[in-house]
């Protein structure tokens, strides 16, 4: 063996082992032998003097290049090009080439803990029972192509059998299923479903293997509705999302929500849309099970990776919506978010330029407690709320504001103000003045070192540049993502102390992280720069690594990318290239999991193709109209034929301690 082999080899057994790499007798820095393994001490401390242990001090990433048609095999697979460079405290380096892994391609039958399998990725219905294609001669169980949030965690007392490491957890949720087996849309219209992954981590590598998989029971929580982002609780739960929440007051005309609800209960009429558009928590049991509940009282918005803050009980949500909201959810009581208050921002712009800046103030919406909206979910009738026009009705009980995109002219019935908070929460904020001109506000994290929120705004586009909620910026359509500073000692707009030292007080989009449109479609068919971010959504904070970790749902670059930026150098890295016509999703940064780090990362929708088509069904345009001729049978030969996706995960990374 190289003594750089012998270096690398004996580098990493120090990091997973936590124990100092001390050089050999003789030696001049390029040997070390492991201390701490027994033996006589004396003896030990006379062969080898003491010396201070050598830490990891910092990292870069080396970036890869965007994949193109002369490596069409890349473009329709999940393509790792990047490394890792870590520097140590001994002013020594190592590279550590980055991988792909992928613990399944949904549709792929995986270990149930029992002795048997399971579908991983399948559709259930409120009694448990699978969810069938009809349109497939054999009616074959519904999986999904949409994995996304995922959480990495451990428990104390784990008691799986089967496992020969340490066991990990993964909790993985799958937003829906793009499409069945005739081809007809079912976007939104089955129940999503949540699985808990039991995983064999390997004491020396790190590396995780399946074991179990477990399908949650949902049906306490009247089943969950297209769930997207995710983030882990500090407390070490699963907080999932419910996005795109059904309008109450239309319900009887929407189809979608129709064929959820027979999907569901048997029954179109049955579900409640009252229950969708909530904030889910799982908790994992030590037997590699899980349990789900709702917390009705953070508002029934688009959830998406709600950020919980240092605090434990300060909660910043992305608004994944036309016309949304920045919102914030303050418990009453740490790691319990069954109770608290929520409050809308305010915007007051500073700058219109390169995704703008503005000063952010915070309108109080209500106090309540979970068990108490979810009983006004159960009784109360949309009329009983809100009275919602789509045209003026030249009557001044009413008020103009922006709603999905459109006006409203709303009223709300007396006494029924909390109701209004919780259960028509994008309404009632923007009428109370709160800005509701967002676009598609994804991710939120946070840097915890500099007291930093940064939240993820897919598109400028619509309601942004139009005035709506005092917002006007001139874009780009590429999206931003936002730096948001959090102080403490803020007061309401109505004067009342805000119980939280976390609270957002401005807005500016990071200058690295602006996205660049593109006058015309490069070579490729590209809308947007191709070595810039491009509506970027998953986002994910590193505190060791010092670096913000961005995926993209964009529909202006053919592959969309997972990129690394750190934020003391301002440089951004691409990391990874998803299959084209697939979203990067389940992003999840893990920085110490029994002494290893991990990147999670999932994609969903591979190969949905973004193409406009003559009568006789010749492609003419649209972005992927340069590659879907050579990439849709690669892409249909890689997974399932486009019913399948993958969920794992990064190699490569040292431990960070």
């Amino acid at each position: 063996m190289s003594e750089s082999l012998d270096l690398s080899r004996r580098r990493m057994i120090k990091f997973l082992s936590g124990a100092p790499l001390l050089p050999l007798a003789g030696a001049s820095g390029a040997s070390y032998l492991l201390a701490g393994c027994g033996g006589d001490s004396a003896t030990a401390a006379a062969v080898v003097p003491p010396t201070t242990p050598v830490t990891l001090s910092s990292v870069t990433f080396s970036p890869m290049s965007a994949p193109g048609l002369a490596n069409a095999a890349q473009m329709a697979t999940t393509t790792v090009g990047s490394a890792l460079s870590a520097t140590f405290s001994d002013g020594s380096k190592q590279s550590f080439a980055l991988k792909y892994e992928t613990f399944f391609v949904t549709g792929a039958q995986v270990p149930d803990g029992k002795g048997g399998t399971t579908l991983s990725g399948g559709f259930y219905d409120i009694n448990n029972k699978p969810i069938v294609d009809v349109t497939e001669p054999n009616k074959r169980h519904f999986f999904s192509d949409c994995p996304d949030g995922t959480s990495l965690l451990k428990l104390d007392a784990p008691s799986v059998a089967g496992v020969k490491g340490n066991t990990v957890f993964a909790v993985v949720q799958f937003e829906y299923a793009t499409r069945n087996v005739k081809g007809d849309s079912m976007y939104g219209m089955l129940p999503s479903p949540i699985a808990v992954l039991t995983l064999d981590q390997d004491k020396t590598t790190g590396a995780l293997t399946l074991v179990k998989y477990h399908n949650v029971d949902t049906s306490p929580a009247n089943g969950l509705w297209i769930t997207c982002g995710a983030s882990r609780s500090p407390w070490n739960t699963h907080l999932s999302s419910e996005e795109y929440e059904p309008d109450a007051t239309v319900i009887e005309k929407n189809s979608q929500f129709a064929a959820f609800s027979a999907n569901l209960y048997g029954d179109a009429a049955k579900a409640n849309p009252y229950h969708y558009g909530h904030m889910p928590e799982i908790t994992v049991n030590p037997d590699g099970t899980g349990s789900c509940k709702k917390h009705y009282c953070m508002g029934r918005i688009s959830h998406e990776l709600v950020q919980v803050m240092p605090d434990e009980r300060t909660a910043l949500m992305g608004d994944d919506a036309t016309n949304g909201g920045l919102f914030m959810f303050i418990a009453d009581k740490a790691r319990d978010l069954s109770s608290g208050t929520l409050y809308v921002a305010k915007w007051a712009q500073k700058t219109a330029d390169n995704g703008g800046s503005a000063d952010l103030t915070w309108i109080k919406l209500g106090s309540a407690t979970s068990a108490e909206i979810k009983a006004l979910a159960d009784t109360l009738k949309a009329a009983d709320i809100v009275s919602a026009k789509t045209a003026d009705p030249a009557d001044a009980s009413y008020t103009k504001i922006p709603f999905g995109g459109k006006s409203n002219w709303v009223k709300f019935a007396p006494g029924k103000e909390k109701a209004a908070a919780f259960l028509e929460t994008h309404r009632y904020a923007a009428f109370k003045g709160g800005s509701l001109g967002f676009t598609k506000m994804e991710g939120t994290t946070v840097n915890v070192k500099d007291k930093i929120a940064y939240s993820a705004m897919a598109y400028i586009s619509g309601a942004m540049k139009d005035g709506s909620g005092g917002i006007s910026i001139k874009g780009p359509n590429a999206g931003v993502v936002y730096a948001l500073n959090l102080k403490g000692g803020q007061k309401d707009v109505g004067g009342s102390a805000i119980d939280s030292d976390w609270v957002p007080v401005d807005m500016a989009a990071v200058p690295a992280l602006v996205g660049e449109d593109l006058a015309k479609p490069d070579a490729l068919g590209n809308l947007a720069h191709a070595d810039k971010v491009a509506n970027p959504d998953n986002i994910k904070f590193s505190e060791k690594l010092r670096t913000l970790f961005i995926g993209e749902d964009s529909g202006l670059h053919v592959n969309n990318f997972l990129w690394a930026y750190n934020v003391d150098t301002k440089v951004l890295t691409r990391l990874m290239s998803a299959p084209a016509g697939a979203e990067s999703t389940g992003l999840h940064a893990v920085d110490d999991i029994n002494g290893f780090a991990y990147i999670m990362s999932n994609f969903q929708h591979v190969g949905d193709w973004e193409v406009s088509k003559d009568a006789s069904g010749k492609v003419t345009g649209g972005l992927h109209s340069k590659v879907v001729e050579t990439l849709d049978p690669l892409v249909r030969a890689n997974y399932r034929d486009r019913f399948g996706a993958a969920v794992g995960y990064l190699t490569g990374l040292p431990t960070l301690k």
